[in-house]
């Protein structure tokens, strides 16, 4: 996702946040329905006292549709932040630079003078 993907859509994240984090915890998130097991947490318990299944593997493919559910609500939530945030922060200041000053690099730019002198 870091890479393939993201040359591919050609969106702008520079740290990988989305393709480390977003992904990551997606597929941790859906992969926790699937191999949620019984002989890890006997917590929940049936009616007659016998720990439930949890997980696919265990018994319980719901699992996967739960989980499937909170992630759809985490990723609303998500957007939801973002795009708020995003319009808070454009009141204060620009979200971009002009191509000038990135052309030109931010440390010269911002605060005139250069962050790495490659120069032995």
């Amino acid at each position: 996702m870091v890479t393939v993907a993201k040359e591919k859509f050609r969106y702008d994240d520079s740290l990988d946040v989305f393709g480390v984090h977003g992904v990551g915890g997606l597929a941790g998130c859906l992969l926790t329905g699937v191999f949620a097991t019984r002989a890890v947490n006997s917590a929940l318990k049936l009616a007659n006292g016998q720990p439930a299944a949890l997980g696919w593997i265990d018994g319980n493919p719901a699992q996967v549709v739960n989980q499937l559910i909170g992630a759809g609500i985490g990723i609303g939530l998500a957007v939801v932040g973002t795009l708020a945030a995003l319009k808070i922060t454009e009141l204060v200041t620009p979200l971009r630079m002009q191509e000038r000053e990135e052309d030109t690099g931010m440390d010269l730019s911002l605060h005139g003078e250069e962050g790495y002198n490659f120069e032995a």
